[in-house]
C-alpha cells in the first residue's frame, strides 16, 4: 500500500484503565483500526499526564496503579480516517481526538509474499 505524501494524523488521548465491552478501549481501536484497513495504528503509554478534569497521572514506584495515559497515533488518508470516526465517537467517552494535516514521506509495507 502507497500513501500519498499529503495524509491525516488522527491522535486519541485516552487513560490506560478505559475499557469497551470488558476489553482495553485502545486494544478496541486498534482492532477496529485493523478491520478498516487502516494503515497501522500505534499506542503509546505516557508517563505522566494530565486531563481536562486535572487529575494527575504518573508512573512513580508508589503510585503504580494509577490510570496512566495512552496515545492511540494512526496514519491514513482523510476517507480512510473518516471511517473509523463513528466508531471512536461511540466509544470514546472521556479523553481528546485530533486530526492533523500531515506529510508523508516514507510508507514502506514489506510483501508478505517475499
Amino acid at each position: 500500500m502507497k500513501l500519498p505524501q499529503h495524509g491525516k494524523l488522527l491522535r486519541i488521548f485516552i487513560g490506560e484503565s478505559d475499557t469497551y465491552k470488558g476489553r482495553p478501549l485502545y486494544e478496541a481501536i486498534v482492532r477496529k483500526a485493523r478491520e478498516n484497513n487502516l494503515a497501522g495504528a500505534t499506542v503509546l503509554k505516557g508517563i505522566m499526564g494530565y486531563g481536562a478534569n486535572s487529575r494527575l497521572h504518573t508512573s512513580k514506584v508508589l503510585r503504580l496503579s494509577e490510570d496512566l495515559p495512552l496515545v492511540i497515533e494512526i496514519v491514513d488518508t482523510q476517507d480512510k480516517i473518516e471511517t473509523i470516526l463513528p466508531f471512536l465517537d461511540e466509544t470514546v467517552t472521556e479523553g481528546l481526538i485530533t486530526i492533523e494535516e500531515i506529510e508523508v514521506f516514507v510508507y514502506r509495507h514489506k510483501n508478505p509474499n517475499e
